[in-house]
């Protein structure tokens, strides 16, 4: 058909976005903060040796917990990651595990020095709001009750 002036390649990306920034972005939010060869891979807070990968964004690389392989279907959403056969770590993201599959899980999840992380929000939050609406069954008020004798 025609060419057609002034359409991006990718409507879904702010202008002035580059695949580096992108990349970077996505790195960092899947945990990809290793230090980098030829740095050795130990954790930066806890200093305990980790096994280090390659990660599918170019220049990024993750801290995996050594020889440990885990049930994938045990492991929370965007915290599984599998080895493909070039030796690259990959996040499975949200992708729903096929059952059998296991995986690795980035050391960042079981270092001793950093706070424990909230794999899921909405279930923390609707605790604290059961939390609340289980007290105000019990904390009922003692004055202005109506005499039931």
């Amino acid at each position: 058909m025609g060419e057609i002036d002034n359409v991006s390649s990718r409507p879904d990306r702010p202008a002035g976005d580059s695949d580096h920034v992108n990349a970077a972005f996505h790195a960092l939010l899947e945990g990809a903060t290793a230090p980098r060869p030829p740095a050795p891979p130990d954790c930066p807070f806890c200093d305990l040796p980790q096994d280090r990968y390659a990660t599918s964004y170019r220049g990024h690389w993750i801290l995996l917990e050594p020889r440990i392989l885990v049930p994938a279907h045990t492991v929370p959403p965007r915290r599984r990651w599998v080895i493909s056969s070039s030796g690259t770590a990959l996040n499975l993201w949200d992708a729903e595990p096929l059952p059998g599959t296991v995986c690795r899980i980035p050391h960042r999840i079981a270092c001793p020095r950093l706070e424990a992380e909230d794999h899921w929000p909405w279930v923390t939050a609707l605790r604290g709001h059961n939390s609340r609406r289980s007290q105000r069954l019990f904390d009922l008020p003692d004055e202005g009750l109506p005499d039931a004798g």
